[in-house]
């Protein structure tokens, strides 16, 4: 949640507008306040969306599904205006606890709980459909806790009976692994269709884990149409009742009413949300928004809110806060995997930051020459599959845990001796980059572009910043984290104080099109784009020092910066050396006419890259040949189309990946002797559509596709 911005309406009907809870494409969620100190969150269309009618009639639709559906188990409808070009929704402000949070923190139910949970949506059920709509997207983050039991909120895809799935796009709207076959097929859906989405939601509830998944959303909607649920860990008694929901064919789902009837809830099942620590959770936040509504202040100038009221938001916000219900736009509740950490965080100092821990070092195999015995491979440490978003940007190791996007959503961080997951942040949203600070903290952002640090050992949350509005995280120093905000703006934000030191433009080029990470030194941030511009920048003020510009074509290389000392090197058709402080180039290194350089890696006097099929070693002082099997000859490793891969720097090697022959559907992850790029090991890779590498204490780690090992080096 954040205060109101320039263009934000401060009052829509009766509800004068408090802070942003979220937005999305098709528009903003504000906390309001009526005249007699009632909260909503209302959802209003983008006004220059107003005038396209599919998104016009699918938000009426929304209005008519929520004020049509009389049952208290979902957030009731204060208000609507579903004309002219600010449309809005007003529903009733939930403050408690979505089902993902609950299980994500607190674990998954037990099963009188689960009973309890399943009883209540189903009748919940019943009732949305008994006023002839169809919710369509019952999910974990659409069921919000509240002291009086479960909620379902956001009917922003819900339709008549007689609706199709597919939209005028072609688009499913879908959330992979709860939507029904026949939804995933594009087919007409009736009511068994959130039958289906309710047996998926009470695997969940009382696994913690997905009905159904897969490495990608295809394989993911592949089993739903065509697998069987993973229901492991679920008692046969409980197994009976929700495997019939699960049922492919709709006509064998039971009905809403016959599922409530055979879940026959234990008395006193519903204690997780009356009694106990969910509870307790939930009442404080209920206090909070209590507090919001009553708190006495003097009325602000044009509507806006006091400082004071300004800070319990945010202050909300950061701890945790709110739900507003029918939001569908984002997700705000926001926490982190992880139990004690996450329920005593914010006990402590945000800034009270502890020191990094020892890194466990991993002991080093021997020399592949000195064992005849070896297979020319690397050993196996750990192996984990279907656990990584295949979108990750970086694998991150920071100190004893390694950090990747997650599969199920956000960031996760594991153990670097055996892969056990230690912690996960599921509000941060991977793709946009997760950086280390010193080896201190993780930082990251959440959809709604607020900054948000943990400690890495144990996922504790530290400091926050909701002013940051960050889309891209590029780089950190000792200072500052340095980002892209949404608007496409360079933002410097002090990580001694979580606030914003400067903002400032940047040329178009690097305007939602730059390469991540950066790299930053000696005073300077320097940042390319896919264009192949590079920009670098003050970090005390982010004015312009020096810029090089650029025009790739798709098939040229993604210039990744390195710095050490002060020199950056730069890869793409050269591979140049410049000085931090000026620009100004040093030395350049040329490739073969249809050769390029890789991202460079700089380490004891030298710099690693790989320069069209083969690995080479330059001497950073002045680019000269250290080695390179094209020109040497010798027993070398050649490695196919990896110009644009960053060589990996472990023990005693250099190590990349060969993508193989054009069509192979397999890649060999292999490693070179750093001293003279003799042959040392490969390690096969199969299969293999899209990968990442990365080393620290004589490990190297190895993304691909979803799964992630960690490997012996030498």
């Amino acid at each position: 949640m954040r205060p109101l911005g320039t263009g934000d309406p401060v009052r829509l009907g009766p509800y004068r507008l408090l802070g942003v809870l979220g937005e999305g494409g098709m528009g903003k969620v504000y906390v309001g306040q009526d005249g007699a100190g009632i909260l909503a969150a209302v959802k209003v269309l983008r006004p220059e969306l107003a005038h396209d009618t599919d998104l016009a009639q699918r938000f009426v639709r929304e209005a008519q599904a929520a004020q049509a559906v009389r049952s208290k188990g979902v957030a009731a409808v204060l208000g609507a205006h579903t004309e002219g070009a600010r449309r809005w929704i007003a529903t009733e402000f939930l403050a408690g606890l979505t089902l993902d949070q609950v299980v994500d923190t607190y674990g998954p139910l037990a099963e009188p709980a689960v009973r309890a949970l399943a009883t209540s949506l189903a009748l919940t059920l019943a009732d949305i459909h008994a006023a002839g709509f169809i919710h369509r997207d019952l999910k974990p983050p659409n069921i919000v806790l509240t002291s009086d039991g479960p909620r379902v909120i956001d009917f922003g895809i819900a339709r008549p009976e007689h609706g199709l799935t597919l939209t005028t796009t072609g688009q499913i709207p879908v959330t992979p692994g709860y939507g029904a076959p026949e939804q995933v097929l594009g087919q007409r859906v009736a009511p068994p269709a959130d039958v289906f989405s309710l047996g998926a939601v009470l695997v969940y509830a009382a696994t913690g884990r997905r009905a159904f998944d897969g490495g990608h959303v295809a394989a993911l909607q592949y089993e739903v149409v065509h697998g069987h649920p993973r229901l492991g860990g679920i008692s046969p008694q409980l197994q009976a009742l929700i495997t019939p929901c699960l049922a492919k064919d709709p006509v064998a789902r039971p009905l809403p009413a016959q599922i409530a009837q055979a879940m026959s809830a234990p008395k006193e099942a519903d204690r997780v949300w009356r009694r106990g620590k969910v509870a307790d959770a939930i009442k404080e936040r209920e206090t909070d928004a209590h507090r919001l509504t009553t708190q006495t202040t003097a009325p602000s100038t044009a509507g806006v809110p006091s400082v004071t009221r300004r800070r319990m938001l945010i202050g909300l916000s950061t701890a945790g806060g709110i739900v507003g219900a029918g939001g569908g736009t984002a997700a705000w509740w926001l926490g982190v995997r992880g139990g004690a950490a996450a329920r005593t965080s914010k006990k402590s100092d945000p800034f009270d930051i502890p020191p990094a821990v020892r890194t466990p070092v991993q002991p080093l195999d021997r020399l592949p020459d000195d064992d005849p015995s070896k297979t020319g491979q690397p050993a196996n440490i750990w192996s984990l599959g279907d656990v990584a978003d295949v979108y990750s940007p970086v694998l991150l190791p920071v100190r004893d845990v390694l950090v990747f996007g997650a599969a199920s959503g956000g960031i996760a961080a594991h153990d670097v001796r055996d892969g056990k997951k230690r912690w996960s942040a599921p509000s941060l949203v991977a793709k946009a980059g997760y950086l280390s600070l010193s080896d201190r903290l993780v930082v990251g952002t959440d959809s709604q572009g607020v900054l948000r640090t943990f400690v890495p050992s144990n996922g504790e949350p530290k400091w926050s910043c909701p002013g940051a509005e960050a889309m891209t995280l590029l780089a950190a120093d000792a200072e500052a984290v340095y980002v892209l905000t949404k608007e496409g703006r360079l933002r410097s934000i002090g990580r001694a104080d979580a606030k914003v030191r400067w903002t400032v433009a940047v040329p178009a080029d690097f305007r939602r099109k730059v390469i991540t990470p950066g790299a930053v030194g000696q005073g300077r941030l320097v940042m390319s784009a896919a264009s192949g511009s590079v920009l670098a920048v003050r970090t005390n003020d982010g004015r312009t020092v020096w810029s090089r510009t650029a025009h790739l074509n798709s098939d040229d290389f993604a210039v990744r910066p390195a710095v050490d000392g002060d020199t950056v090197y730069l890869n793409g058709k050269t591979l140049e050396a410049r000085r931090l402080s000026d620009g100004q180039v040093t030395w350049t290194a040329k490739a073969g006419e249809e050769d390029g350089f890789g991202a460079p890696a700089v380490s004891a006097g030298s710099v690693y890259a790989t320069r069209g099929i083969y690995p080479t070693r330059l001497d950073k002082r002045n680019g000269s040949d250290m080695w390179t099997p094209e020109r040497t000859g010798g027993n070398y490793w050649k490695m196919t189309a990896l110009s644009n891969s960053r060589v990996v720097l472990a023990g005693h090697g250099v190590w990349a990946l060969d993508s193989g022959f054009a069509g192979s559907d397999s890649m060999e992850l292999k490693t070179a002797k750093a001293a003279d790029g003799s042959k040392a090991w490969e390690y096969d890779v199969d299969p293999f559509t899209y990968g990442h590498l990365a080393a620290a204490a004589n490990r190297v780690f190895l993304m691909h596709d979803s799964g992630v090992e960690a490997l012996t080096t030498f």
